[in-house]
């Protein structure tokens, strides 16, 4: 099993969530100690898992703009939305983690943004402005599992590099869900960008289409 510190539980406080459609969900947020990263990461607990049976977990990456702002430009509001919901009737957690434009920061994604109006991709624009695809790190997303005592589980994500990490890092991932597809007329380029280059489970022949249009 790899070699990083336990993280250790907070505060557990219950939240009752409430959506711009209507819905509405009890939580629990639950908070750590001893994250490797130093962030504010949150557990949101959701729903009560049978017993005997595996919880889905989703990784979401914190986005201002789409989860708060409900940018157009990706599609992270909307899969915000129905991870809640579909992980509230099964039973398991939401991971809310704060890992801006994949990592990069709320300034550098919106720069980023800004060459891509010029024609880059989403990837494009952080090479052309000298960083990574994609920042992110998922062992303080495993230490929260394991002090939640999550040690298995079904992944929902449409993005290989989730549950590639987290095997890495000794958390066995059964089964990857997928999210559903979001699309808008400004984002249509930015999901493709994802399954072209970094194989995220997307239709990519809906897409073109819909690019086409």
């Amino acid at each position: 099993m790899p070699d990083f510190p336990a993280a250790t539980q907070r505060s557990r406080v219950r939240v009752p969530l409430r959506f711009q459609d209507g819905y509405s969900v009890d939580a629990e947020l639950v908070t750590f100690h001893g994250l490797t990263d130093g962030q504010e990461h949150v557990a949101v607990v959701l729903g009560d898992p049978a017993p005997g049976t595996t919880p889905l977990v989703r990784l979401h990456s914190e986005c201002l703009t789409g989860d708060v702002f409900g940018s157009a430009r990706c599609d992270c509001g909307p899969q915000l939305r129905e991870a809640v919901e579909r992980i509230a009737e099964r039973g398991g957690v939401l991971l809310y983690l704060r890992q801006e434009g994949r990592g990069i920061g709320l300034y550098n994604k919106l720069d980023a943004y800004a060459l891509q109006d010029q024609g880059l991709d989403t990837y494009e624009a952080n090479a052309a402005l000298g960083l990574p695809e994609d920042d992110r790190d998922y062992t303080a997303a495993a230490q929260m599992l394991r002090s939640l005592g999550i040690g298995e589980l079904d992944l929902l994500s449409n993005n290989p590099d989730k549950a590639g990490q987290l095997r890495g890092l000794g958390i066995s991932v059964r089964d990857r869900v997928p999210t559903g597809v979001f699309t808008t007329a400004h984002n249509v380029r930015y999901l493709r960008a994802k399954v072209l280059q970094t194989q995220h489970t997307l239709p990519l022949g809906e897409l073109t289409e819909l690019n086409a249009g």
